[in-house]
């Protein structure tokens, strides 16, 4: 597949690591230019590029920047991309530690909803619990034993099965986690975040979610 990736921070890089390994064609850009990116470039055969270029022609684009970060991203960023294209939000909202006070998300908004409204298009939640050397490091084949499963929510049902099946082609099991709005059950001080389980361990955990935010990840 033609992949794009916005982001080349722990977990954009190793997606970029593992996805240009793995034969798809990769396109990574980052906040400070595609010149930034030149040894990434070397190491994976990625292409570096801008922003606004990333999605171009892309069935899948990764969205994985500060949260802060995501209403700067250019306008009309998917405008160029393939048809039913699948966007993948890995982020989190860190009101204390990075991103400031987001109103729409302290008064309930799951996070990736607030995302989807910034960049004028559905996305499926997925990355934003995973450690990133683990995406390097932890993939198996399937049907392993303890193979890790990750959650996935979002409403589109054909974008999130590309999703999964992405994701089981990096190593990991995944499992539903419902749509956009139930996405709070994957948000940072869930049972969910960063739990290193299997599919059983991760559907008990986001069953067992509140949606009451936590006072860390609260501004």
């Amino acid at each position: 597949m033609k992949i794009g990736i916005i982001g080349a921070g722990n977990i954009g890089g190793n997606l970029t690591r593992r996805l240009t390994a793995l034969g798809h064609e990769v396109s990574v850009a980052n906040s400070r230019g595609p010149e930034t990116l030149k040894a990434l470039a070397e190491e994976t055969g990625a292409t570096p590029v801008t922003s606004a270029e990333a999605a171009r022609g892309a069935d899948v684009v990764v969205v994985t920047v500060p949260l802060k970060a995501v209403p700067a991203l250019p306008s009309g960023l998917l405008d160029g991309a393939a048809d039913g294209v699948a966007v993948i939000d890995t982020g989190n909202y860190y009101p204390q530690q990075r991103d400031g006070r987001i109103a729409a998300i302290e008064d309930g908004l799951p996070e990736s909803r607030w995302t989807e409204q910034q960049i004028g298009h559905p996305v499926i939640k997925a990355f934003n619990g995973t450690y990133a050397q683990d995406i390097l490091d932890k993939g198996l084949p399937r049907g392993a034993a303890g193979r890790q499963a990750l959650p996935v929510a979002g409403d589109d049902s054909a974008a999130k099965q590309t999703v999964r099946d992405l994701i089981d082609e990096l190593g990991f099991d995944t499992v539903d986690a419902g749509g956009i709005d139930e996405s709070w059950r994957q948000q940072p001080g869930t049972p969910v975040y960063g739990n290193r389980g299997d599919a059983a361990a991760i559907e008990k955990a986001l069953a067992e979610a509140s949606p009451e935010r936590t006072a860390e990840f609260r501004a």
